[in-house]
């Protein structure tokens, strides 16, 4: 790794066969500095990112592909969407897009070694492709990343350039839970058993949902990622000592940053691991406990489109509740409000607006009850969903349309 200063990585980055496709870090880790430098250098480029944040450049040139769509590039018009299961993302870098560098955000150097900290995620595979056609990889050092372990850790043989930034890591907007994620978290919290194993994401449902599990005991997380609702429950002494937190990328406060700094409890893995169904599911007790947008009256899921429109992607849902389905004791919940807010909408629709993102769940959560749709026919299931989920605005609608679809509910 040679540590240079930021003209002569200009200069580099002007070297650059024409149009090349950069893989940056994203979600909480991107490395913004690097990434300004680039745009400011390099007229055409592809930027490929997962769940970019506001800020990532937006101009004729530039096109942005991502499978998961973050706020950075929702709605834009060069946004080049690839749907992909998060678990295969790797496989699209080492064949079908394949990157010419890759820019990553790592703490400083330590015994000749970086670490991603809390974005590792696709970065690893990328790394390696991009080397492997002989491509640059470029770091980002800053003393305000966590040095977590696991796949985390990089040898500095592996990037080529490296600067120095110092900014503070981000943190997503604090959001309280409001009195319907508490009583879909409570709700969702019942069907947790003993010693089972967590996979859940971030906002006010899943941060209800762990609230609700302080008073348990000897559980754990393998998740896609995590933030400071699972130091909560490490803090009350809720998560199993002998097992470690894993997970592939977090998200959080900086109070959560400085916890995972060194800790041994915490292994970042590549997503190819965290994301594999077959080793989701060689975890007994695996409760998957993802949202939707939508959940039509076959039990299908719709989390990624919003009015046709694409507004994140599949990302990992998919991934978990296949390997909580194939789990020894393990469940696939799906956890939503039965009323959007602000389109004023039934969530529980007799047939999805878009592609089902997932399908097949062993429960269907929201404030107004539990549907248990797993092994149940699909009369049944309809029923639980509109009698013990949908919002009660919504059932006599929602019988109407089930008889149009062969599902006579009276």
């Amino acid at each position: 790794m040679r540590v240079v200063t930021e003209a002569r990585l200009a200069a580099v980055l002007a070297g650059l066969p024409g149009n090349p496709r950069v893989v940056a870090g994203g979600n909480f880790g991107t490395p913004w500095r690097t990434l300004g430098l680039l745009d400011a250098t390099v007229a055409e480029y592809r930027l490929f990112m997962l769940n970019a944040q506001d800020g990532v450049p937006d101009r004729d040139g530039v096109v942005l592909e991502t499978p998961f769509v973050g706020p950075g590039m929702r709605r834009r018009k060069r946004l080049r969407y690839l749907p992909c299961r998060l678990s295969l993302v790797p496989l699209l870098l080492t064949g079908t897009l394949p990157p010419d560098v890759v820019v990553v955000q790592t703490s400083p150097p330590v015994d000749g070694t970086v670490s991603l900290g809390v974005e590792v995620n696709i970065l690893p595979a990328a790394i390696e492709a991009v080397r492997a056609r002989g491509g640059v990889v470029i770091a980002e050092t800053n003393p305000h990343m966590p040095y977590t372990y696991g796949d985390a850790v990089l040898p500095v043989d592996d990037i080529d350039y490296a600067i120095e930034g110092g900014d503070p890591l981000p943190s997503p907007a604090p959001r309280e839970p409001g009195a319907v994620a508490h009583r879909i978290g409570e709700r969702v919290a019942g069907l947790v058993p003993e010693a089972a194993t967590l996979q859940i994401g971030i906002g006010a449902i899943p941060d209800a949902v762990l609230a609700s599990l302080a008073d348990r005991r000897g559980l754990a997380v393998w998740s896609e990622m995590f933030s400071d609702g699972v130091l909560a429950l490490e803090k009350s002494g809720t998560l199993d000592p002998g097992t470690p937190i894993v997970a592939s990328f977090a998200f959080g406060t900086a109070e959560l940053y400085a916890w995972m700094d060194r800790s041994d409890r915490v292994r970042m893995l590549r997503t190819e691991k965290t994301n594999d169904p077959a080793l989701i599911a060689r975890h007994p007790r695996l409760v998957s406990v993802n949202s939707a947008v939508q959940v039509d009256l076959f039990a299908q899921a719709n989390a990624a489109r919003v009015r046709g429109a694409v507004h994140s992607g599949f990302g990992g849902q998919s991934d978990f509740v296949v390997g909580a389905l194939h789990s020894r004791g393990g469940r696939a919940i799906i956890a939503l409000p039965s009323w959007h807010p602000r389109a004023d909408v039934s969530t529980i629709v007799a047939r999805l607006d878009g592609p089902a993102t997932s399908f097949q769940h062993s429960y269907i959560v929201s404030e107004q009850g539990t549907a248990a749709v797993w092994g149940q026919d699909t009369l049944s299931q309809a029923a639980q969903l509109v009698e013990q989920v949908a919002h009660p605005d919504a059932r006599p609608r929602l019988r109407e349309q089930a008889r149009t679809l062969g599902l006579p509910l009276d």
